[in-house]
């Protein structure tokens, strides 16, 4: 009996050692990939402040400024931007942004707007595909490599049909990269447009062709395209720094069972040792 608890012990010391090795790796992945995505989301988000400081400038400057990306509607279609990761293994990642959007779903739904999803990530759009949302789009496997026309491209699916009047209001739910240790899920409007009323210091007033709007309504998809760009990538660090943390607590279980079973498995055989020679010396006994 103890030999065959001893063996069992024994296996399952393997599988936990096999699991370690696996959560090791994901963790090293993880902080690489990490790395990467934070220096693509910083050396990004100045041109992007860029164009946002000019849209400021030409606000400010102009009197009787009209945009169709300026000014609220009467929010009867909202569209939702919801990025989330392509995979789990990332503690409450996923989970935490998915119930922050649902929930604000159903505030939407009960003042009577009609909502659509823009599903980025693997985990969002399965999530709203299985709770029977309306998906507009989804993009799957694009945090890691996403490029600036990628985010072009999914800027165009939020531009046009506000443009055309199919959707009154965008929100954007992201999770924030705080430190590697702190990830915050997050949501914030993109459209319309809230442009600070702070005049920006000019040393003199530009003139703008061919006209101040013509040039506004040009930047605003090129900064929808740096928000949607930005906000991917800097998701991707968070769920990195996620799964990192996870296989991290995960790798210290693992050590931690290890350390039981192998105590358990020490002493199962001490007993079994001891058992033998309490066996041996009876023998012994008995022949005397």
């Amino acid at each position: 009996m103890a030999s065959g608890n001893m063996k069992s012990i024994k296996r399952r010391i393997k599988s936990v050692e096999s699991t370690l090795q696996i959560t090791k790796a994901m963790e090293v992945v993880s902080s690489s990939k990490l790395r990467k995505a934070k220096e693509k989301a910083d050396s990004a988000r100045p041109f992007f402040d860029a164009l946002y400081q000019t849209m400021c400038e030409i606000q400010s400057e102009n009197t009787g400024f009209l945009s169709p990306y300026i000014g609220k509607r009467e929010a009867k279609n909202v569209m939702l931007i919801v990025i989330a990761g392509d995979r789990g293994l990332a503690g409450g990642f996923n989970s935490n942004i998915t119930k922050m959007a649902s929930t604000h779903i159903k505030e939407l739904e009960e003042q009577g707007c009609k909502v659509k999803i823009l599903a980025i990530g693997k985990k969002s759009a399965e999530y709203f595909s299985k709770h029977g949302y309306d998906i507009a789009k989804s993009y799957i496997n694009v945090g890691q490599d996403m490029k600036i026309n990628h985010a072009a491209v999914i800027a165009d699916d939020v531009v046009v049909p506000y443009l055309n009047g199919e959707i009154d209001r965008v929100e954007i739910f992201s999770t924030e990269f705080i430190s590697t240790l702190s990830q915050e899920a997050r949501f914030k409007p993109i459209l319309p447009l809230e442009i600070s009323d702070d005049k920006p210091k000019l040393r003199e007033i530009p003139i703008y062709e061919p006209s101040p709007e013509a040039v506004f309504n040009a930047i605003v998809p090129k900064y929808i395209t740096g928000i949607i760009y930005s906000t991917v990538v800097d998701s991707f660090a968070a769920e990195q720094a996620a799964r990192r943390t996870a296989m991290e607590n995960a790798s210290d279980n693992a050590n931690e069972m290890i350390s039981h079973l192998s105590l358990v498995y020490n002493r199962a055989r001490q007993s079994s040792i001891t058992q033998e020679i309490t066996e041996i010396v009876g023998g012994a006994s008995a022949q005397e």
